[in-house]
């Protein structure tokens, strides 16, 4: 329990936990006291969120994935988990690592990824429900507690810890269905998870009704459609994350001011790069 007062969202709490990686980063899971937990797309934004003061971290499939100039998406399993791998070695917080659908239809596929995570020494990692197939984005409800359950017990066999978030990926294609998406991330509590996470949710009522629906702590994304983090407190949500979002926030900046160039329109470059440097020098030394 952190010393935060009730409804405040926790970045870097007093009192923080201590123990191994994979403790600090279940003990952080605190309704009503979400913690922050913003997605660095290198090692570079990692070490500036920490230095800000952020007490964990998770890495961002669609920003890795951008720093190779490739779609979200267009990762491989290894890729990924030496990508989490790293920024996890970079910082001396918890890393939990954004591991798409785990990387296969079939359980043996989510089972080998939450496998890969454990063995990177991870403080968590996700596995969503979603197939990559446009026209059935999702797995059916079935094989996808059959994903998450052969996944829980990869990472939790033989005394495994491992931080469990098993993602119900509806509403991020279009099939606003609260229902589905509360019935998934009830099997999926009963398979294994230790945090449930259904990105896309913007509704205050629909938000509400999905924690209050399940038994364990709910992660949800921040949108700017979304309630702001002092609201997603009031409704019991045990983590916050912002997924590209600071990833395409930094490519927008170098876009916009790239733009400018080719204008001799950039008045405020300055500032971006002195705020930027001055981040940089506190960050890495």
């Amino acid at each position: 329990m952190t010393d935060t007062p009730t409804g405040a969202p926790t970045g870097a709490p007093t009192g923080a936990p201590t123990g191994t990686p994979t403790d600090r980063f279940r003990a952080l899971h605190v309704p009503g006291h979400p913690l922050l937990c913003p997605n660095p797309w290198d090692l570079g934004s990692a070490r500036v969120l920490v230095s800000l003061g952020f007490a964990a971290l998770a890495t961002t499939s669609s920003g890795f994935a951008a720093t190779l100039g490739r779609p979200d998406g267009h990762v491989s399993r290894e890729e990924a988990i030496a990508h989490a791998a790293a920024v996890a070695e970079t910082v001396q917080v918890p890393v939990t690592a954004d591991l798409e659908n785990g990387f296969g239809a079939d359980p043996a596929a989510a089972a080998r990824t939450a496998g890969a995570a454990r063995a990177a020494g991870l403080a968590g990692f996700s596995i969503e429900d979603a197939t990559g197939d446009s026209g059935a984005p999702v797995f059916e409800l079935g094989r996808a507690r059959e994903r998450v359950e052969a996944a829980a017990e990869a990472a939790h066999a033989a005394g495994g810890d491992t931080v469990l978030t098993a993602r119900a990926e509806n509403y991020l294609y279009g099939r606003a269905d609260l229902a589905d998406t509360i019935a998934r991330l009830q099997a999926f509590q009963e398979a294994g998870a230790d945090v449930l996470y259904a990105p896309g949710l913007t509704s205050v009522a629909d938000i509400r009704s999905m924690v209050e629906s399940v038994d364990r702590p709910v992660n949800v994304l921040l949108l700017a459609t979304g309630p702001a983090p002092v609201e997603l407190a009031e409704l019991g949500v045990a983590r916050i994350t912002v997924g590209g979002a600071f990833a395409y926030a930094a490519l927008g900046a170098l876009a916009e001011i790239a733009e400018g160039l080719r204008t001799s329109s950039i008045d405020g470059l300055w500032t971006g790069v002195q705020r930027g440097r001055a981040a940089a020098r506190a960050a890495f030394g």
